[in-house]
Formats: C-alpha cells, structure tokens, sequence
C-alpha cells in the first residue's frame, strides 16, 4: 500500500488499490498551482485514500478539487467528479517510495512550455554546480 505525505509531516495518507493511471501533466494549471514545470500524477480509488491530518481545498475549476498543506504549500491530491469519478490523482513526488510509479504516458502536451523540449541536451549534475 503507497504512503506518503507533505513535506512538513502535517498530512500523511495511504492509498489502495489498483493504479487507475499514471502520468506527467503539462497543463497551465498544473503548472500554476503546483509551482512546477510538470506534474506527475499516479491515481488511485479515492475511497481507498486514507488521510491523517487536515489538507487545504482549493477549486481550480468547475467540479475539480485540489488538496495542499495548508502549513508547507505541498500540493498533494487532486479530485475531478466529473472527468473521474471515484478517482484521486496523488502527486507522485509525495509518495515515500515514488520509485515504483512510473508514469505511463505524458498528458496535455497543447500547453506544454516550448523549451521543454530542449531539456535533455542540458548538462546534467549530481548536486548543485559547486556544492
């Protein structure tokens, strides 16, 4: 069963079950209420989520909940009724072994930023240049 959390500790979860799916979003909205350039998601049956501690809501759309925080700002679930009934989105990086999610499929590559394209011909370092 896959447990995670925030980074703060405040809001720790399980979930169950099959992975419905699993992918990396590129979506504006992803991008702006998370922070980051992408979002990989790995979903699962939100009756089997089991949550201790209390995350923040926030409604970024007609039907569509997403679940943070409210102490660190780690965006952590994400609900949308209508597109997936009984289905909770976990962001991947939340999870204590994130490892074994790969995403299966990258998704809403119409908004995806056009550099993004170019990142894998960057040089790559094991830390931070320097440290």
């Amino acid at each position: 069963m896959p447990t995670g959390g925030c980074h703060c500790g405040a809001v720790r979860y399980s979930a169950g079950g099959d992975v419905k799916h699993s992918g990396v979003c590129h979506c504006e909205t992803c991008r702006r209420t998370t922070g980051a350039l992408t979002t990989a998601w790995v979903a699962f049956s939100s009756a089997e989520l089991a949550v201790d501690g209390e995350p923040a809501s926030y409604s970024s759309g007609e039907g569509i909940e997403r679940q943070f925080c409210a102490r660190c700002g780690t965006s952590l679930f994400y609900f949308n009724e209508a597109l997936m009934p009984g289905v909770v989105d976990i962001l991947t990086a939340t999870l204590d072994d994130p490892d074994g999610y790969a995403p299966g499929a990258h998704v809403n590559m119409a908004d995806a930023i056009a550099w993004e394209a170019g990142l894998e011909t960057l040089p790559k370092f094991e830390r931070f240049p320097g440290q």
